[in-house]
């Protein structure tokens, strides 16, 4: 098997976030539920738009956030998603190449628009994300560069992509071609929502596809359909090979054959913004797996990556993680 010249590639939906305040009577006027995020049409976005407070634009989308924060740890990592040739388009284009990821999926040339995500963050922290996917429903499996997938260590799948077809066959060939190469498959279930609508082909998939699981508590639970956090994780453990499932200010548990190994959440002075929390805690554990790293010292620097995260608004570091992880 030839040297990894990657440690991770991401393949997700390429978003340009929009954020900002709102209190929960703007939410509840809005129809939208708490903490959720709602896939939304082009019209929506734009009515959402223009009853939104002053905003803060800047990259995201799942895997991008992920994929940003292991190059911010010192990482060698690359993209896979699906932009227009449009104003947000460049914008995507730009901020994750400047952050020192490889970004070579070229831009649509027709069909919607580059994707945005308005997120309301509530006085609590609490975001709620409305989703216009917008050119990320084209992404299909003639956008997967098999050797970009064959050079990296890890290839990262992101749940929220998982809606259209055509993902569903990216997803299952770039699995196919790093298990060919020898490489490992990682997942994150993105949201219980996103859950829910796709239990049985998540569970297929996990069970087929997927070396190293990421989820929430939520996430968790409604794959199993239990409510009972201690019987999902023994599922996890005859489901693959590796699971890491984060419980907000309870930490994260590590799941690996039998064995489960609990992290501490690390120290924040204040929690300004849980956007990207768990696409940065994916990173710190990623970077941390493909350096060698021990399985509770990757939960370490995957918790220290989700506390940056979540002391600011926006959803890619302000603080080169490297540095952050160095002082803590």
């Amino acid at each position: 098997m030839a040297t990894a010249s990657l440690d991770v590639v991401g393949i997700g939906n390429a978003i340009v976030d929009v954020i900002a305040h709102a209190d929960d009577g703007f939410l509840a006027a809005s129809s939208m539920v708490k903490g959720g995020m709602a896939l939304i049409d082009e019209a929506r976005a734009e009515a959402i738009y223009a009853g939104m407070g002053p905003g803060l634009e800047m990259s995201g989308g799942s895997a991008g956030n992920t994929i940003a924060g292991i190059a911010s740890l010192g990482g060698r990592a690359a993209y896979i998603g699906k932009v227009r040739d449009d104003v947000l388009g460049k914008v995507f284009r730009h901020d994750i190449t400047s952050a020192g990821v490889e970004f070579p999926t070229p831009a649509a040339t027709d069909g919607p628009a580059t994707a945005r995500c308005m997120i309301l963050v509530t006085p609590d922290a609490q975001r709620t994300m409305n989703t216009f996917l917008g050119a990320c429903v084209n992404l299909g499996p003639d956008d997967i560069d098999a050797a970009l997938i064959a050079r990296a260590q890890v290839t990262y799948l992101e749940g929220y992509l998982y809606d259209p077809p055509l993902a569903q066959e990216a997803f299952r060939r770039a699995a196919g071609i790093a298990h060919e190469a020898g490489r490992k498959v990682g997942l994150s279930l993105s949201d219980s929502f996103c859950v829910q609508r796709h239990r049985a082909a998540f569970l297929e998939l996990v069970d087929h596809h997927v070396d190293i699981l990421f989820a929430n508590e939520a996430e968790i639970t409604a794959l199993f359909e239990t409510t009972d956090f201690d019987e999902a994780t023994r599922r996890l453990a005859g489901l693959c090979d590796l699971a890491a499932v984060t419980r907000g200010a309870a930490g994260s548990v590590i799941v690996a054959d039998s064995e489960i190994i609990a992290v501490p959440a690390a120290p924040v002075s204040r929690i300004v913004d849980t956007t990207g929390a768990g696409d940065l805690y994916a990173a710190g554990f990623l970077y941390g797996l493909t350096q060698g790293k021990p399985l509770a010292e990757c939960g370490r620097l995957a918790s220290l990556a989700a506390a940056e995260i979540i002391s600011h608004y926006g959803a890619r570091p302000e603080t080169p993680l490297s540095d952050y992880v160095r002082a803590a």
